[in-house]
Formats: C-alpha cells, sequence, structure tokens
C-alpha cells in the first residue's frame, strides 16, 4: 500500500501558529479538482478561508461545539459543498465525486508535510444561508487543515482519543464474494 494512504490521519491537534501558503492551497485544491467523477461532472465546489479571514470566521461559526473545541487552531477551514445540476440536467452520484475530491485533499496534504481533518458536525443549512448557496448545491462536509500541533493543547478527552491505537475492520469483514458475508480474502 502507498504510504500516502497508511500515514493519513484525522488528527485534531494543529499548530495555531502555523500558516498553509497560498501556493500550498493552490496545490490541495487542484488535486481535488483532478479527482474522478461520475461521467466527468466534477461536482466538488469548494468555500475556503484562511484562519483570520471572515470566510474562516464563518464556517467556523457553523461547526459543533464538539468541533469548535480544536477547529480554531486549523490554517484553514474548508467546505465541500456539491453541485446537483448542470446543463445536462441532473448530476449523478454528486457524494461519490466530493467524497473523491476530499480524499484527494487529505492525501494531497500528507505529502506536503500537512494534517488534515474531515468534520460532518456543522450546520448545513447555516452554510447555505450565510455563503448563499443555489437551490442546486448543498453542502457536504467541512475540513480543517494545518500543521501538526501539540497534543496538550487539546481537551483531555481529545487527547485520549488521538493517542488511541488507528485500527480499520480486516477484509475478512468487507471483502465478499458469492453471497454477502462469504469473505473473499479468508
Amino acid at each position: 500500500m502507498n504510504e500516502l494512504i497508511s500515514a493519513r490521519r484525522s488528527p485534531r491537534a494543529f499548530d495555531g501558529a502555523a500558516t498553509i501558503s497560498d501556493a500550498d492551497l493552490r496545490i490541495l485544491l487542484e488535486a481535488a479538482r483532478w479527482a474522478p467523477s461520475h461521467g466527468n461532472t466534477q461536482p466538488g465546489r469548494f468555500l475556503v478561508g484562511h484562519r483570520g479571514s471572515p470566510t474562516f470566521d464563518a464556517i467556523f461559526e457553523t461547526l459543533t461545539r464538539g468541533n469548535k473545541t480544536w477547529a480554531f487552531r486549523a490554517s484553514v477551514l474548508l467546505v465541500g459543498c456539491v453541485v446537483t445540476t448542470d446543463e445536462r440536467g441532473d448530476v449523478p452520484n454528486v457524494e461519490f465525486g466530493l467524497g473523491l475530491a476530499m480524499e484527494n485533499i487529505a492525501l494531497q496534504a500528507v505529502d506536503l508535510g500537512l494534517i488534515a481533518h474531515m468534520m460532518g458536525g456543522f450546520d448545513k443549512a447555516a452554510v447555505a444561508s450565510v455563503f448563499g448557496l443555489p437551490d442546486n448545491a448543498r453542502a457536504l462536509v467541512a475540513m480543517a487543515l494545518g500543521r501538526q500541533g501539540a497534543l496538550s493543547d487539546l481537551p483531555e478527552d481529545l487527547q485520549v482519543r488521538e493517542q488511541r491505537e488507528r485500527t480499520r475492520l480486516p477484509l475478512s469483514e468487507t471483502v465478499f464474494t458469492g453471497t454477502w458475508g462469504q469473505s473473499q480474502l479468508g
């Protein structure tokens, strides 16, 4: 397996003094742009703000209380949105397209020595209202980007979570052949 994949994590301890250059942010968003999508529909759209900007602050205000305890230290906050229609009509599999784009950002972040943490804990209706999303656009996921910070900056419960061993289900529980539940890989 590629080291970028195995090295990817979702840490919450961000360095509150670190920044991400516009050049690196462009690289991250180019990675998203080149993600696969159904019929090359490219449904992903991104609201992006550097820490200290009005956009960062507006995204931050939509986060749940738990995410606010650590996300304020991120260098960049972004919200991944999808457009659900284009000139051909309904865009199929928009979640698939955005998911791949977000993973490309996360993997590109690893390559740049950055960390990324995706979040579902935010108010999607507030994002739509604050940022004036058109009727054919939906916010689906938020992401914090930055550099690794000190674990001691996190609340104690999150310090414990950050130190837990990273685990995944074995392939025998996720890859089947013949019938559901019959493992392909033993």
